[in-house]
């Protein structure tokens, strides 16, 4: 199982993401913004950063710039609802960053986000068989 520390500050929108990986396995922490996601980065370790980029007062870039410095193994992938041109090179740590344009369907959130952690080997081995009406 991977631990995911997920910022999202749309309401209507978090906990439908942090539900579907939940159900695919995933432990997450689920927040509503980048400065309330500053506050699990020191103490807690996460495999995956999964960060709305545009937010109130820290924004997903600035996040995941802190916690790859924070921890220099964290992937990062990005959520927005704007064009995602500025993003197509994140590359502040080590790993490339991941953009996935909104609208989505969650399931293909978590295909791209199992994808990531595969390709990092996190392995997930409380994962279901079928995440269940995603």
């Amino acid at each position: 199982m991977a631990r995911i520390l997920l910022a999202e500050d749309d309401n209507s929108l978090r906990p439908y993401l942090a539900r579907a990986l939940r159900r695919d396995g995933h432990d997450v922490v689920s927040v509503r913004d980048g400065m309330e996601a500053l506050m699990h980065l020191g103490p807690d370790k996460f495999d995956l950063l999964l960060a709305d980029i545009v937010m109130p007062e820290l924004d997903g870039i600035e996040l995941a710039r802190r916690a790859e410095r924070s921890d220099p193994n964290i992937r990062v992938m990005f959520i927005t609802g704007f064009a995602a041109v500025a993003m197509q090179s994140h590359r502040q740590g080590k790993h490339a960053a991941k953009v996935l344009s909104k609208p989505f369907h969650l399931k293909d959130v978590v295909a791209e986000v199992q994808s990531l952690l595969d390709e990092a080997g996190v392995l997930s081995t409380d994962r279901p068989e079928d995440p269940g009406g995603l």
